[in-house]
C-alpha cells in the first residue's frame, strides 16, 4: 500500500504572507491613516478658532460691563399730555366748524335752478363770525329770467337748500336783453351756513 499524507499542506502560511504584500491593503491603511491625520489637524484648528473667539467675547463683555448704563429718560407727565391732546382737539374742531364745502353748496344751487333762470354773476365771502357763534359766509346771486314769476320759484327753491338761510330778494326789475327781448333781472342775497350747523 501507497503511504497518503491526510495532513493539510502548509499553503496557510503561504496566503498570510503574500497578503501581507498586498498593495490594496497597504493603500488602505495608507489612507486611513493620512484621514485620521487630516481629521486631527482640522480639528486643531477649529478649536483654536473658538478660543480666540471666546477670548474675543469675554473681553467685549467685560467692556460692556465696565460701560455705565446711561439714565433712563424721564417720562412725560400724563397730564401734560392729555392738555396737548384736548389743545389738538379744539383746534381741529374750530377748523372743521369754520370750514365751508363750497363744491356741495354749489351743487345744491344747480340742482334747485329753475330751467327758465340763468346766473349772471355769483359771489361769496368767506366764513366770519365771532368766537363762539357760528360762523356765516355771504353770497349774493345776480341774475335773469323771463318773468317775476320765474325770481319767486328760484325764491322758494333757495330757501330749501340746507346750507343756505335768510335767502332774500334784493332787487327785480324789467329790461330788455341785448337780443331785444323783454327780461327780468335779479339780485338775491342768503347767509350760507357751516358745515357743523
Amino acid at each position: 500500500m501507497r503511504a497518503v499524507n491526510l495532513l493539510p499542506r502548509d499553503d496557510r502560511r503561504q496566503r498570510r504572507i503574500a497578503r501581507g504584500n498586498d498593495p490594496r491593503l497597504i493603500g488602505g491603511l495608507v489612507g486611513c491613516v493620512l484621514m485620521t491625520a487630516i481629521l486631527a489637524a482640522w480639528f486643531l484648528m477649529a478649536s483654536g478658532g473658538v478660543a480666540k473667539n471666546q477670548d474675543r467675547l469675554d473681553a467685549v463683555n467685560s467692556e460692556l460691563a465696565s460701560t455705565p448704563m446711561p439714565a433712563p429718560a424721564a417720562a412725560p407727565d400724563a397730564t401734560q399730555l392729555q392738555l396737548e391732546k384736548s389743545a389738538r382737539v379744539t383746534a381741529l374742531s374750530a377748523a372743521l366748524t369754520g370750514r365751508l364745502a363750497w363744491d356741495r353748496v354749489l351743487r345744491e344751487i344747480s340742482l334747485v335752478l329753475p330751467d327758465d333762470v340763468w346766473l349772471t354773476s355769483l359771489s361769496a365771502t368767506a366764513p366770519s363770525g365771532a368766537p363762539g357763534t357760528t360762523p356765516v359766509a355771504g353770497f349774493a346771486i345776480n341774475g335773469k329770467t323771463y318773468s317775476h314769476d320765474g325770481v319767486a320759484r328760484l325764491l322758494a327753491r333757495l330757501s330749501v337748500v340746507p346750507h343756505l338761510s335768510g335767502v332774500q330778494l334784493q332787487s327785480s326789475t324789467r329790461a330788455i336783453s341785448e337780443t331785444g327781448h323783454a327780461v327780468v333781472e335779479f339780485s338775491i342775497n342768503a347767509n350760507v351756513k357751516a358745515a357743523g350747523v
